[in-house]
């Protein structure tokens, strides 16, 4: 083989891995006071699960203009009123979307897209109380607005903690329905 014909044939595969790679996000593990499972995207986006109220000037300090929160009112530990005064207090775009992950209601996937897709809340943290609700609708937003294969948004949404599968089920239906 000549040389010229190796560097082509090189070149050829490094073309393909980088278009395999291509758009594929590092998901980063941080340690943040006050948040579980604090997962960091080379995005704009950071996916948590349980965040306290203290938390809340950190996020801030970390460049985040927004906290959406798609925890219920009634789980122990939710504290979203005072979440809501402490994302106010620090300067934050407080935004509530409800998703109860026993019956996931497609309606929540709309809000959620929409808030995701408006720049001003741009960075965005955005948390549940372990992380699976947060991680479905991330994947739900890889496959419909970033055009993501299952498996890639899969992959993806595991490491951000999605560990339920009828999670992960309403995720890929959602996305099977809004192609």
């Amino acid at each position: 083989m000549s040389i010229k014909l190796t560097l082509l044939v090189g070149f050829a595969l490094f073309a393909m891995v980088q278009a395999r790679t291509a758009g594929a996000q590092q998901v980063t593990k941080v340690t943040v006071p006050g948040v579980t499972n604090f997962s960091k995207l080379e995005t704009t986006i950071a996916c948590a699960g349980a965040t306290t109220p203290e938390a809340v000037p950190a996020i801030k300090e970390m460049g985040y203009k927004s906290v959406i929160n798609m925890r219920l009112f009634e789980e122990p530990g939710a504290n979203i009123d005072q979440e809501a005064i402490a994302a106010k207090n620090a300067g934050l775009r407080f935004i509530h979307i409800p998703f109860n992950g026993q019956s996931p209601d497609p309606k929540v996937a709309e809000y959620f897209l929409a808030a995701v897709a408006n720049p001003d809340n741009m960075p965005a943290f955005i948390h549940c109380a372990s992380g699976n609700r947060v991680a479905a609708m991330w994947m739900i937003k890889r496959m419909v607005v970033d055009k993501w294969d299952e498996e890639k948004a899969g992959t993806e949404a595991t490491q951000l903690g999605l560990t339920n599968a009828n999670l992960k089920k309403f995720a890929v239906d959602y996305a099977a329905s809004h192609k």
